[in-house]
């Protein structure tokens, strides 16, 4: 299954026009024994804002059961999960004052995490994995946040997208694309200064 949840079922392929699309679905349970469940179904263009709708359901067998017929019907229309393999890593960075992370860039760590999680998810574009703190040049820092992502022109789009919206350090944002499984590849896709090198 492709993404970090395994309780989202997300498929894509490409459509009559040659563009990638998506859909998914995925289960909310109630929060208590007797709460409704709910099935939650997404879909859209890859790079744009979905559409979504959601059904509520009296028990958790019968929503489990809504997700098994989505992944067949999806099946039966030409959609695919696409493996790491077929997606690539698309990690922005953020250039640090400071090697040694402090509580402004831990701020900025949590709320880019949490913006790219819901920018990229609700547009098919991106699944958030992980960040991390590196060293960078001349006792300078580095903020690597890696999205594994179907179509990285879309990615490197929309990353830009919100994080100018929302306001954080644009002007300090660089972004790399490499294969999913050669980060060693990764190459500058953009840089505040319009430079060709990406280092992690």
């Amino acid at each position: 299954m492709s993404g970090t949840d395994p309780n989202i079922v997300r498929m894509y392929k490409t459509d009559d026009a040659g563009a990638l699309v998506f859909r998914e679905a995925w289960v909310e349970a109630g929060e208590a024994d007797g709460d409704a469940s709910w099935f939650v179904v997404n879909h859209g263009a890859v790079g744009h804002q979905s559409t979504s709708k959601d059904a509520e359901v009296d028990t958790l067998e019968e929503a489990l059961g809504m997700l098994a017929a989505f992944t067949e019907q999806c099946h039966a229309d030409g959609y695919a999960e696409l493996s790491r393999a077929e997606q690539f890593t698309v990690v922005a960075q953020f250039a640090l004052k400071n090697a040694k992370a402090g509580e402004r860039d831990k701020y900025l760590e949590e709320k880019a995490r949490e913006a790219l999680t819901a920018h990229l998810a609700w547009r098919g574009s991106g699944v958030v994995e992980k960040s991390e703190f590196v060293a960078g040049p001349h006792s300078t820092g580095k903020l690597n946040i890696y999205i594994l992502a179907p179509e990285p022109a879309r990615a490197v789009a929309n990353v830009k997208t919100c994080i100018r919206e929302e306001k954080l350090d644009f002007t300090k944002l660089s972004i790399g694309v490499a294969p999913a499984g050669d980060l060693s590849a990764i190459k500058a896709r953009h840089s505040p200064t319009g430079g060709t090198a990406f280092s992690l």
